[in-house]
């Protein structure tokens, strides 16, 4: 079976999610997320998939968030992995940089005035946001800690963001993409227009690549595959009642997030692809709530997303589709929860944890 993983967009939350649903997704398929023939991430999506391809495996990403620690166990350049951000990317702090003034991109600003029809609604308001204050500093930090120069060894590893100037989307990691390091790409791919500072590569400036799509699912059309999993954090398989501002602005966003992820799969699915789509639920929209850069109660939403992906995948119609999905080496998979004497060794867990990641 040749399948493809696409892990979209959500902030600090939606990141928290997408853990919990990768450690549901392959504890109860026995797949490993990592052997994906294609993996697409899009901000908050960008990071976690970097860190799966990279070696991490989910139940890993878990225990860490929960401040579980490995002794002995070091990260790619050698530093303690109990020191490495827990936080999922959330601490914020000031770019070095001149004051914002004016719009951020004052070239994709006039653009989407004078054609509005060939841009997505995102893109219309993002040229005229000031430039964002925040630092991407911290979400590199995250990748270097597994992948210090260049890229993942992954063959099919593709980190999405858009170009400022022009709102072209940039699948980087694609042979067509301009070179980038994974870090850098990772960063660009999170910049969300007006909060965080924009990230040069190549002498351009790249922006959150949510601002195309939240998904960017139809990125794996004609790719042949047979099966994609899409585990979106920004749609719901639930609509909410919206009472105050913060909450309406929520549910307008998540509806046109669910519209557009339901044109792309139906794009896939009419070539013969058929595709799971992964959604919170009501649950967990009540454990993420209405900011999704939020930095608090990550890891009630990490365990909230692992029950509730759990009960999605048992969904027959679900059930059926990943029946299929290859076995991976269970130690990856799957956390020893019973018996800590099956606990894997240090040098097992090095081995577990591949190549450029904990030493």
């Amino acid at each position: 079976m040749r399948v493809g993983l696409v892990l979209g967009a959500g902030g600090v939350q939606g990141g928290a999610w997408l853990t919990g649903g990768l450690d549901a997704l392959a504890d109860r398929t026995g797949w490993d997320p990592a052997s994906a023939e294609i993996v697409v991430g899009t901000s908050a999506g960008s990071v976690i998939g970097s860190l799966c391809v990279a070696g991490i495996p989910p139940w890993f990403m878990v225990a860490h968030s929960a401040g579980e620690t490995f002794d002995g166990v070091v990260d790619a350049r050698g530093r303690p992995a109990a020191d490495a951000d827990r936080t999922g990317g959330a601490r914020f702090r000031l770019e070095r940089a001149l004051p914002p003034l004016g719009p951020g991109s004052w070239r994709l600003a006039f653009q989407t005035l004078r054609s509005p029809h060939r841009y997505p609604p995102a893109a219309l308001f993002a040229g005229w946001m000031p430039r964002g204050f925040i630092s991407t500093e911290p979400l590199k930090e995250i990748i270097h800690s597994v992948v210090p120069h260049g890229w993942s060894d992954h063959p099919g590893h593709w980190v999405v963001a858009c170009d400022y100037a022009t709102g072209r989307r940039v699948p980087f990691g694609r042979a067509d993409a301009p070179a980038a390091d994974l870090a850098d790409a990772v960063a660009a791919s999170c910049a969300i227009p007006g909060f965080y500072h924009p990230v040069e590569i190549g002498g351009h400036r790249y922006v959150d690549g949510g601002m195309y799509s939240t998904s960017n699912l139809d990125l794996v059309r004609d790719r042949g595959l047979d099966l994609v999993i899409c585990l979106n954090p920004t749609s719901s398989l639930h609509p909410t009642r919206a009472w105050n501002p913060a909450e309406r602005l929520a549910r307008v966003m998540r509806d046109a997030s669910g519209r557009r992820l339901g044109s792309e799969a139906k794009k896939l699915r009419a070539q013969g692809t058929e595709v799971v789509l992964i959604q919170p639920t009501d649950e967990d929209l009540d454990a993420i709530g209405p900011n999704l850069m939020s930095r608090k109660d990550r890891n009630p939403v990490i365990a909230t997303a692992r029950a509730t992906v759990a009960g999605q995948l048992d969904r027959p119609e679900i059930r059926e589709l990943v029946a299929g999905l290859p076995p991976g080496d269970q130690r990856r998979i799957r956390r020893p929860r019973d018996d800590p004497s099956e606990w894997p060794s240090l040098d097992e867990i090095r081995g577990l944890v591949r190549t450029r990641t904990l030493g």
